[in-house]
């Protein structure tokens, strides 16, 4: 492809062979006629040579918070016999994380590498392709360039937004069975049961140093006696629920991911439902990951969601919905859901579509049959309003 450098050449030359004929100056016609051989010898140049390109790319992270700055590094080798020509770079990404990134790289010897770094900032959560990279191979004088695709893709994943809801089980603070359960997790126990990583709030006694020795990063032992507890958490991922109202959805998968992260510090074992997706377990990395790239579906009732949950937990220990403020079909569902002595947890985010009266009536039905209620009004903290939970929360009446 030609550049706008090599154009203006052309056009250069034009005027110049058109001035030699009106003038009859014989200089000026040679000029003119070296002008017009630079471009087409550029091409013979860029098409004939060939470049042998590797390029490796590094994240310093594969997964980021909302509004974290990940640093990309990419090594670019010349595997060729051949020196290079100049290198122009581009870095394909999607726009939520701005225009490609561009880098000029010089000449490489055979063998020869160097990196390029450049950092990127995603503000929502979602998974973000980085890649492939686009290498411009241009003549000396920049006049015909040709690309170069080199193949490799890399997946950032922007998890949602975690709040800090303090380093104890919220099923400690709920009495009853939960906190029973809540003290068998930090006993010492016999038996040996896996790890999993460091997290803000660990017990640091609990640290197995035999693997941060091993794989240089600090690991936690869970015994066996943690696989008894285990939290459930539905986020009602429905269209109808959500619809017309995107930040109100926002906030409510803050809110999963959030209450997940607290009892997974905790020892929790862990199981996600959505709308459409029954209760299964889950890890850290799976829960945050698949919160990352939920979507909304189009699915009538949360009813039988919410009946598939009678059998995710056993042995007592937390189920937890973040829906809006159920209508009264819901309501009935939530209030029959009985499982074991496992603590029951709704947090109703207030979109502003539902009546004050009707988000009254949902807290006092379901506060009567033994759930916590937690209204979260639109923009809210979820972290504030989790502090003051013992206390009955206001109601929002719509505008």
């Amino acid at each position: 492809m030609l550049t706008p450098r090599a154009f203006a050449v052309l056009a250069a030359a034009a005027a110049m062979w058109f001035a030699s004929r009106l003038l009859g100056t014989p200089d000026l016609h040679m000029v003119a006629v070296g002008l017009l051989a630079v471009v087409p010898l550029g091409a013979l140049l860029v098409r004939t040579r060939r470049h042998e390109l590797n390029a490796t790319r590094r994240l310093s992270t594969p997964r980021a918070s909302p509004g974290t700055r990940v640093r990309v590094d990419l090594e670019i080798r010349n595997a060729g016999g051949r020196r290079t020509s100049l290198l122009m770079l581009e870095d394909g990404r999607p726009a939520g994380l701005g225009p490609s990134a561009r880098a000029v790289v010089a000449d490489l010897a055979p063998g020869g590498r160097q990196t390029v770094s450049y950092d990127v900032v995603a503000s929502f959560r979602g998974r973000y392709p980085i890649g492939p990279l686009k290498a411009m191979v241009a003549d000396p004088f920049d006049l015909v360039r040709k690309p170069i695709r080199i193949p490799g893709q890399h997946d950032l994943v922007v998890f949602p937004r975690i709040e800090d809801l303090g380093t104890r089980p919220a099923a400690s603070s709920t009495g009853g069975a939960g906190e029973s359960v809540v003290r068998d997790l930090f006993r010492s126990g016999e038996d040996f049961y896996t790890m999993r990583g460091y997290e803000v709030g660990d017990d640091l006694r609990r640290i197995h140093w035999p693997s941060v020795a091993r794989t240089g990063e600090l690991m936690i032992r869970q015994d066996e006696s943690a696989r008894r507890a285990t939290a459930a958490v539905l986020l009602d991922t429905r269209e109808r629920a959500w619809s017309g109202r995107p930040d109100a959805f926002e906030q409510a998968v803050s809110a999963a991911a959030s209450v997940g992260a607290h009892y997974l510090r905790g020892g929790f074992a862990l199981r996600l439902a959505t709308a459409d997706r029954p209760p299964t377990p889950t890890s850290r990395d799976r829960f945050l990951d698949h919160l990352a790239i939920v979507r909304t579906v189009r699915v009538g009732q949360l009813t039988p969601a919410v009946d598939q949950l009678r059998g995710a937990v056993s042995g007592g220990a937390a189920v937890i919905v973040v829906t809006r403020v159920p209508d009264a079909e819901e309501v009935a569902a939530l209030t029959r859901l009985r499982s074991g002595s496992a603590s029951r947890m709704a947090i109703l985010v207030q979109d502003g579509a539902p009546s004050g009266v009707a988000a009254e009536a949902a807290w006092v039905t379901l506060a009567r049959a033994g759930w916590e209620v937690l209204m979260l009004p639109p923009g809210e903290s979820l972290a504030e309003r989790w502090r003051r939970r013992t206390r009955r929360p206001a109601i929002v009446a719509s505008s």
